[in-house]
């Protein structure tokens, strides 16, 4: 099964909303596959951001309980696509050891709304939905040719993070 992380600064906006829309848009491209997102900044104590929770309501997607967290070391481990919204963060990504091959830039980067009014988050929320609308398109073909193949490594998955 793929693992896929949705990474962006605070894991309060963009990624939480790529995550969700990961989760609806790549059931039609029937891909098996555990998602999941982070923050590469600091997130401590934060919420998600109310604006990504009501744009992401009116398109029927409940983002309300998600808890930003932190990237993990065991991340990087288990990770097979890091789908990230800026050049920065694949930067950042690639100072970490992980290889370019595994990460993805959403449409070429995805400026951040935080603490900007709902037309930017809407804005942003379908920027990412057709970004991973592409995203799907790529992976599936991928994984049809046999250049990308399913990870072994779900049960370490699953115990990394106490299922």
């Amino acid at each position: 099964m793929l693992h896929i992380l949705f990474l962006c600064t605070g894991n309060t906006c963009r990624s939480p909303m790529a995550k969700a829309l990961y989760s609806e848009i790549s059931e039609k491209y029937h891909i098996k596959s555990i998602f999941s997102s982070a923050a590469l900044g600091f997130c401590f104590n934060q919420t998600v951001s109310p604006n990504a929770v009501t744009v992401c309501n009116e398109i029927g997607l409940d983002i309300s309980n998600h808890k930003p967290r932190i990237l993990r070391e065991h991340d990087i481990d288990i990770t097979d696509i890091f789908a990230v919204m800026s050049q920065s963060h694949a930067e950042a990504l690639l100072g970490l050891g992980v290889p370019k091959s595994k990460i993805y830039i959403l449409g070429g980067g995805i400026p951040d709304p935080y603490g900007s009014d709902l037309v930017t988050y809407r804005r942003c929320r379908n920027q990412i939905a057709n970004s991973i609308d592409e995203l799907c398109r790529i992976i599936r073909k991928r994984l049809d040719n046999g250049t990308l193949k399913d990870n072994s490594n779900e049960q370490y998955y699953n115990n990394a993070n106490g299922a």
